[in-house]
């Protein structure tokens, strides 16, 4: 089918019931209609969280690194239009409706499992499938930044460390001069700053608890090491929003 007509992918048949009722003909014609909407598709970065969108809304960023298809029961299922539907929903919730990203990432995330499960694809694969290229705080491939990447996820979730390495990612000489530029650098430094400030004081609020307590830690735990991707900012450890897959983890999901 031309891809001029009102839905490319989602054959003209008449539906059985009311377009109001849930349908997967119906389902597929709206991410036909989304798709149709993109302005500007770039798969040639690296892109935390598999994938993102610019801070203007007109760009749906998608990793390099992850494949465009998987195997699924003997069918090639494409990626792609899954994730620009996320990015799509995500982005015009936090634009048009102020969201918290958690907030509106829950909601593009059910959008995403819906048209999944439209194309008779079992969440559970798919989303395995995913997992296997979330890229991680320690990980080399993250190395080419888009300019323009709209940081309010990684801000919304906390999640320092990982702009720390992105930072740094765009300090390497290997990095273009048009990848870092001066506006971007600068929002990347206020929010680390921000981020920075908060850690100082978590700490300084874990040792004002200790010292109120005053009570000297069980024998049983006094010797053990803290646990792998936690941080003993209190009596407790914490675990790091950083080491987690981040919202692209769903699982049942968060998703990062």
């Amino acid at each position: 089918m031309p891809t001029s007509s009102c839905h490319p992918s989602a054959p003209h048949h008449k539906l059985h019931a009311p377009d109001w009722f849930v349908s997967s003909l119906m389902m597929e014609r709206a991410l036909d209609a989304i798709l149709r909407r993109v302005k500007k598709f770039d798969r040639s970065h690296d892109i935390p969280y598999l994938a993102g969108y610019s801070l203007d809304g007109k760009t749906i960023y998608i990793d390099r690194h992850l494949p465009k298809s998987f195997r699924y029961r003997g069918r090639d299922i494409e990626v792609d239009r899954y994730l620009i539907l996320h990015e799509e929903v995500e982005k015009t919730l936090i634009d048009q409706l102020d969201l918290h990203y958690l907030h509106a990432h829950q909601i593009a995330t059910r959008a995403e499992e819906a048209a999944v499960h439209a194309d008779r694809v079992a969440w559970r694969a798919y989303d395995r499938f995913m997992q296997k290229y979330v890229k991680s705080i320690g990980d080399e491939r993250l190395k080419k930044i888009p300019d323009d990447l709209d940081l309010k996820p990684y801000r919304d979730y906390h999640d320092y460390d990982l702009l720390q390495r992105m930072d740094r990612a765009l300090t390497r000489s290997s990095t273009p001069r048009t990848m870092a530029s001066k506006a971007f650098r600068q929002e990347l430094a206020d929010y680390m700053t921000a981020f920075r400030d908060q850690h100082r004081l978590d700490l300084r609020h874990g040792k004002s608890a200790a010292r109120a307590a005053n009570q000297p830690a069980p024998r049983a735990t006094a010797t053990r090491k803290p646990a792998a991707g936690s941080i003993a900012t209190s009596s407790k450890p914490v675990t790091r929003a950083s080491t987690a897959p981040a919202p692209r983890a769903r699982g049942g999901k968060t998703s990062a």
